[in-house]
């Protein structure tokens, strides 16, 4: 049989919950996203703690809160510890992600699910490949390759690829298939004929017309230009550091083309930071970019119309007038855009502009749902510092919790100091309290007077060997040798995540707006408490979607899961609806094993092929003539099996002369990519009634399909039609150059 492979769902199948999928291959477990949604439920999380300790390693594919946002809490709760492995721009913009989720929430409830230490603790160890590097596991994952490759829906956004004993299994969620400012699209459609597959059905239903970007764009700052010459502000709800990138390019550009005055802000607890770490990401980002920065060196994230803000204060100080206002969350649950929401909802003038389908249950989904006119019930809160009798409780009940840590601290202290001396005590001595009796001592102690009790407590630590106060001692344990005490140069080594750690905290952002704003409310100490009222704001506002979502639409998802082909199919995340459609469509056209696996159903999804390993002999090897194709070098091999002397089968050199055997042709040529060769060799073509017309009389066309139903090669061709000349000899050329003759 193959590699041994089962797909166990945690979260987000048969619904829009966030994702986490338990895969197992070859008794190797990944944790393939552990994401959770913006209204923070632990419930959702139960499957996951069921299987948390048995995760061997964690893959995350996009940096935002559906994908990785219980990664803190899970390793605190959980006991997850397995190695996390993530791109760069994920890494970073997943750790600002959760810091925005962290603070916005803290800012306006008692939230304590997990703290900044740890998300720093849970992103600590977080080993971080570039796209298409193949990263070999080793240890109980020996023989396993991993790789990340462009998504294109966020930045850094990835699909896994996971290989074991040549078979593949894919990961591709949240892709798209459209260049955008920002980004590449995807390369899912690189890989044909996977071993499994498994991708989501979140967008089937959704089959967007047939818009140029251009023409998108332009509806996008059109609807956003009519609100403010009106006189009327306009609201996104944005994500932290995903989508909201390709939407500060459409509107820087349209900005600058058009000169115009209003201000528009990005508005968050990260704004800064995130924007810094951006401008050093260029080379994750599409080639358009990155070709304008080779040859004007002009960062595309420099921004010029856009002004950066991490509190609601700064905004507050903005002159009145129409402003355009990007602040987070999308999910109008918390953070700053709920709360301009409730301010600005009631007046007619201004816009609230979605740009991405709210997650089920919160304000932005209803909104979405079931637009205005109408009233909606929400909840404003705000943190206030204790005053008066408040705040003399507090300092009441601090200072006692204090004490008794320090108490605790002591009698732990004492406990290790008896353990590492173990003194020979004599029980006969008058001056030697017997330390098995901890009650009598501290008793005893207590009869002394409230005032000496203090002291002890305060300041010092009785020994277990004394009946007098003294300060506690410990013996110096180094260890020596002829040069002196030996050092451990490991205790003095700054690690780099410790580093990048600091920088973040303590002047990560080059503004140095992180030590101002978000710094500050990490490091406020100052007694406070949360105070909430209900209320209901009459939404008066317009309300209008546009999609920016990044991801591929119904008919793209249908087209390249065509062209890909997997051996099985594994359909996650997506209404039950939209699953059950897709099902149907792919159990038609992809492949006759298609699955859609319930909650902690798991479902074997082995490769039906059988896969044995065999040595290639040296003397086989010599006579082997390879041609480079693509990131491989392929060859044809006439041989015979035997053994080597382990018992193992090898390839040997046959005795007798090799049989002749047909050419065979490798490759796979797109029409669309050979138009443009046949240009740059100064050959005109164009296509007209689905074939390609070459120069004046040669004409090609694919016959045949990609792939059949039942997990069989299709059977393809490509026909050259054309009178016998000398354009015909030399397109034929230029078509035989595009493949590989073996």
């Amino acid at each position: 049989m193959g590699t041994s492979v089962q797909v166990t769902p945690l979260c987000g199948v048969y619904n829009e919950n966030p994702l986490s999928y338990l895969v197992s291959i070859d008794g190797f477990n990944f944790l393939i996203d552990c994401g959770w949604n913006d209204l923070f439920d632990p419930s959702l999380l139960q499957p996951l703690s069921r299987v948390a300790s048995t995760v061997d390693a964690v893959l995350l594919s996009h940096p935002d809160t559906l994908h990785l946002g219980a990664l803190p809490y899970a390793m605190k709760q959980f006991g997850l510890s397995a190695p996390v492995y993530s791109t760069e721009p994920v890494y970073r913009l997943g750790l600002l992600t959760m810091y925005d989720q962290y603070l916005s929430r803290k800012q306006v409830s008692e939230f304590d699910l997990f703290t900044l230490d740890d998300i720093d603790s849970a992103f600590q160890n977080v080993t971080r490949l570039t796209y298409s590097q193949n990263y070999h596991l080793s240890g109980k994952g020996e023989g396993i390759v991993i790789a990340p490759h462009v998504a294109g829906h966020l930045l850094g956004g990835t699909v896994w690829k996971i290989t074991k004993d040549g078979e593949d299994v894919i990961y591709a969620v949240d892709f798209n298939r459209r260049k955008e400012k920002h980004l590449n699209g995807t390369v899912l459609e690189s890989f044909v004929r996977p071993a499994v597959l498994i991708t989501d059905a979140y967008n089937a239903l959704n089959n967007q017309p047939p818009k140029q970007q251009r023409q998108r764009d332009k509806d996008f700052v059109d609807t956003i230009s009519r609100t403010l010459e009106a006189g009327g502000n306009v609201l996104l709800p944005v994500d932290t550091a995903g989508r909201v990138l390709e939407l500060l390019l459409v509107l820087e550009e349209h900005w600058s083309l058009k000169s115009l005055n209003f201000p528009i802000f990005f508005l968050t607890y990260v704004a800064s930071s995130t924007i810094d770490y951006i401008k050093s990401f260029l080379e994750w980002m599409s080639d358009a970019i990155a070709k304008s920065f080779e040859t004007s060196r002009e960062n595309a994230f420099l921004l010029k119309h856009v002004t950066l803000l991490i509190s609601k204060n700064e905004l507050d100080k903005v002159p009145e007038g129409p402003k355009v206002v990007l602040a987070s969350m999308a999910s109008l649950e918390a953070g700053f855009s709920h709360d301009i929401f409730v301010h600005w909802a009631a007046d007619v003038k201004n816009l609230v502009l979605f740009t991405e389908r709210g997650q089920f249950g919160t304000l932005a989904r209803m909104l979405q749902a079931d637009p205005p006119p109408k009233a909606v019930k929400v909840t404003m809160s705000r943190r206030v510092p204790l005053v008066g009798e408040e705040l003399i409780a507090y300092e009441e009940e601090q200072s006692r919790l204090k004490k008794e840590e320090a108490l605790k601290a002591s009698l732990i202290k004492e406990e290790e100091s008896k353990a590492s001396h173990a003194p020979d005590i004599n029980a006969s001595d008058p001056m030697v309290i017997d330390t098995n009796n901890k009650h009598t001592s501290l008793d005893a102690l207590g009869q002394l007077g409230s005032g000496y009790r203090d002291i002890l407590i305060d300041g010092f630590v009785p020994s277990s060997t004394s009946v007098a106060p003294m300060f506690p001692f410990y013996e110096n344990t180094s260890d020596w040798d002829d040069f002196g005490e030996v050092i451990n140069p490991d205790d003095y080594v700054i690690k780099d995540e410790d580093m990048d750690q600091a920088a973040l905290h303590i002047g990560g952002d080059m503004d140095g707006k992180l030590d101002e704003g978000s710094a500050s409310l990490i490091l406020d100490t100052t007694p406070s408490k949360v105070i909430s009222n209900e209320l209901t704001v009459q939404v008066k506002s317009s309300l209008i979607y546009m999609d920016y979502e990044g991801r591929s639409d119904g008919r793209s998802v249908k087209s390249i899961l065509a062209h890909v082909a997997p051996l099985k199919l594994v359909l996650v995340h997506g209404s039950a609806e939209a699953t059950e459609h897709l099902k149907q469509h792919c159990l038609k056209h992809v492949c006759p094993h298609v699955y859609a696996p319930q909650i902690e159903e798991t479902i074997d999804v082995t490769s039906d092929l059988c896969a044995y390993k065999v040595q290639l002999s040296e003397k086989l090897m010599s006579n082997v003539l390879f041609k480079k194709l693509g990131d491989y070098e392929i060859a044809w091999v006439d041989a015979e099996v035997g053994k080597t002397e382990n018992d193992m089968l090898s390839l040997l050199p046959i005795s007798t002369p090799a049989p002749p055997h047909k050419s065979v042709v490798v490759g796979d040529l797109k029409m669309a990519d050979f138009k443009q060769f046949l240009a740059s060799k100064g050959v005109k073509a164009e296509f007209a009634g689905g074939a390609l017309r070459c120069g004046e009389y040669v004409t090609l066309r694919k016959v045949g399909v990609s792939s059949q139903k039942g997990g069989g090669s299709g059977t393809q061709q490509i026909i050259i039609e054309g009178p016998l000349c000398e354009d015909y000899y030399k397109i034929r050329d230029y078509l035989y150059s595009q493949f590989y003759l073996l």
